[in-house]
């Protein structure tokens, strides 16, 4: 069983930055693949970032140039570095990992921009 633990939420004004960290407990192993989701009120959840374990990153267009993810093998934690963020970016942001086969979810961390 693995748990996600996810931090750094908040609200911030338009054009600031954000990190989320996700730390992952409970695996003997490395996730295959981590990071993360987002989910607007009203909107289905979402791809923001995903990282596999060799470093390979994949960025939906909306964040691309302002989002960056990156992980930690040794500490299981997956990060993102949020820039440049916009109003559209509010939501709650749950962290994902994949490992043989099975899919875990954090719990989710509201981020609120204002205009």
């Amino acid at each position: 069983q693995v748990q996600l633990v996810e931090s750094g939420g908040g609200l911030v004004q338009a054009g600031g930055s954000l990190r989320l960290s996700c730390a992952a407990s409970g695996s003997a192993g490395i996730a295959n693949l981590m990071g993360w989701y987002r989910q607007a009120p009203g909107k289905q959840r979402e791809l923001v970032a995903l990282i596999t374990s060799g470093l390979s990153t994949n960025y939906d267009d909306s964040v691309k140039g302002r989002f960056t993810i990156s992980r930690d093998n040794a500490k299981k934690t997956v990060y993102l570095q949020m820039n440049s963020l916009k109003p559209e970016d509010t939501a709650i942001y749950y962290c994902y990992l994949l490992r043989t086969g099975v899919t875990y979810w954090g719990q989710g961390t509201q981020v609120t921009v204002s205009s």
